[in-house]
């Protein structure tokens, strides 16, 4: 599967109206999110603490009357420097490239699969700043195989799930988990595309290095395709 080919799959299926949200919210209830390095309001916030950005990202909903924060494909953020899990001193190997789309929402809001899917995998991913709990669905459309991940899920999302097991397009798969239980973030959905799952199982690279990447652009395209 060549990434043009893919890129004009989802292309195509983001012309249906998809979801991993409430559908009954309205795109025009969601207002973009900046989490970048270039973003210089937040040089005023600490945001090695989960409460003080989740206050930031709050009143950033609130003033835009919104009631969905998104965002962050191919972002190059800070957040990460606070996790030795990502950190490194070397500005071409430090991973802090954002790979997937972020959906910031309160804890236990529902999360959707926008196509038919069966489970590949799903696992706790504890390291702080991590994902926790993570399901990872496998899709077939046409004659694509291809994968979408869902991170910083709560733990009551994988405790009675099975691989294998079935769903349907638009059908509930799991909630969003909080703090305590999702890497220590304000509560959001990190949804990724992966072409070529590499072996994983129950989890994969959500965030890369500059050195790596032109690789992870090509396997993990902008989710913004198939969802907004």
């Amino acid at each position: 599967m060549t990434s043009q080919a893919f890129s004009q799959l989802l292309a195509k299926l983001g012309k249906q109206s998809l979801y991993v949200l409430e559908p009954s919210i309205p795109k025009s209830d969601y207002v973009a999110l900046d989490l970048s390095v270039t973003n210089t309001a937040l040089q005023a916030v600490d945001i090695s603490s989960s409460e003080t950005l989740e206050a930031y990202i709050n009143q950033h909903i609130k003033a835009n009357n919104a009631k969905v924060a998104y965002g962050g494909y191919l972002e190059t953020r800070n957040i990460y420097q606070r996790s030795s899990y990502f950190n490194d001193t070397n500005p071409d190997t430090e991973r802090n490239i954002h790979l997937g789309l972020d959906f910031w929402i309160a804890a236990d809001t529902p999360i959707y699969t926008p196509l038919d899917a069966e489970v590949h995998s799903f696992k706790n991913n504890t390291n702080f700043g991590d994902y926790g709990p993570t399901i990872i669905l496998k899709h077939h459309i046409d004659t694509f195989e291809f994968y979408t991940l869902y991170g910083h899920l709560s733990l009551a999302s994988i405790e009675h799930l099975k691989v294998g097991q079935q769903f349907k397009q638009g059908q509930q798969i799991a909630t969003l988990g909080d703090a305590s239980v999702n890497g220590d973030y304000p509560p959001h959905v990190h949804f990724q595309i992966i072409k070529d799952l590499q072996g994983y199982v129950g989890d994969y690279p959500g965030v890369c290095s500059k050195n790596d990447l032109e690789f992870y652009r090509g396997n993990c395209p902008d989710p913004e395709m198939l969802l907004v």
